[in-house]
C-alpha cells in the first residue's frame, strides 16, 4: 500500500495520509514528497502531486494551504480549480461534496475530522504549536456548528518515545489544559518526551469529539514510511493528509 487509511468505518468518507515510499519521481530523500517548500524541484512536486490525483482516484486536486503553526481555519467552498490559492492556515472544512482538503506534514499530528452524516469534512495540521494555540478547538467549533456528532482520525506523527522537547514547550501545551501532565515522561535534565496523539485526543474530547480513532506511529524512528523533519533536517520530504467524499 502507497498510504495509511483512516479507520473509523464512516460510509463514503476516505481519509488517508500518503508514504513516502509511494510512487514518486523526486530522488532521495524525498521520494514521494508532496511538499512544495522542502528543497525538492517544483517539476517533482507537481508529477509528485499529478501521481497523487490518479493513485487516489480523487475527485477534485487538493486543496493545499499555506501552513504557519497557528490556529487559523478556514472554509473551503468549492474544490480546488486551476487557480487555486493556498490560503494561509493551519486548518480546514467544507460541506462542498467534491472538495478534498489536505494538509501536509513531517512529524507534526495531521487530524481528520469528519461528521457522522458526512455534511461537513475537515482537516488540522497539528504540530505543538498548532496544538498550544487551539488549532483542534477552533476546527472543531467551526464543524460542530452544523449540530451533527463529529469522528476523528489521528493520521502519523512523531511517537511519543520519539518527541524531545524543552520544559518552554511542555508549558505551553499545558497551559490552556493543566491535566494533561501525564501526557509527558521525564527524559534527561529538563527535557521531557511528548505523548502528541494523547494530547490531540484530551482536546478532542474535551471539545466533544469521543470517536478517536488512528494514532500509535512514530515517523521519527520510521524511515521506510515516513518523512521526519527531526530525523532528517531540511531536506525531508512532506506526507500529504487528505480527506474527501467518494463520488456516488
Amino acid at each position: 500500500m502507497n498510504w495509511l487509511a483512516a479507520d473509523w468505518s464512516l460510509p463514503g468518507i476516505r481519509a488517508v495520509t500518503t508514504l513516502r515510499s509511494g510512487p514518486g519521481v523526486s530522488p532521495s530523500p524525498w521520494e514521494m514528497n508532496l511538499g512544495d517548500r522542502c528543497g525538492d524541484s517544483a517539476t517533482n512536486v507537481a508529477e509528485n502531486r499529478r501521481r497523487l490525483l490518479e493513485l487516489l482516484a480523487l475527485p477534485a486536486a487538493p486543496c493545499w494551504l499555506r501552513q504557519v503553526h497557528g490556529s487559523r481555519v478556514v472554509r473551503v467552498n468549492a474544490p480546488a480549480g486551476p487557480g487555486w490559492d493556498p490560503p494561509e492556515a493551519d486548518g480546514a472544512f467544507s460541506s462542498d461534496p467534491h472538495a478534498v482538503l489536505a494538509v501536509l506534514t513531517a512529524d507534526c499530528l495531521p487530524v481528520a475530522l469528519a461528521a457522522t452524516d458526512g455534511s461537513v469534512l475537515g482537516v488540522a495540521h497539528a504540530g505543538w504549536r498548532g496544538l498550544a494555540e487551539g488549532v483542534i478547538e477552533a476546527l472543531v467549533e467551526q464543524m460542530r456548528s452544523s449540530g451533527t456528532e463529529l469522528a476523528a482520525w489521528l493520521g502519523p506523527a512523531i511517537g511519543p518515545a520519539s518527541f524531545e522537547i524543552g520544559p518552554e514547550v511542555k508549558q505551553a501545551l499545558i497551559a490552556a489544559d493543566p491535566g494533561a501532565n501525564g501526557c509527558f515522561a521525564q527524559g534527561q535534565g529538563d527535557r521531557w518526551l511528548a505523548d502528541l496523539y494523547a494530547l490531540a485526543t484530551r482536546r478532542l474530547r474535551r471539545s466533544g469529539v469521543d470517536r478517536v480513532h488512528g494514532g500509535g506511529e512514530d515517523t521519527l524512528a520510521d524511515p521506510r514510511r515516513f518523512h521526519s523533519f527531526r530525523r532528517d533536517g531540511e531536506r525531508s520530504g512532506r506526507m500529504a493528509t487528505l480527506i474527501w467524499r467518494e463520488p456516488n
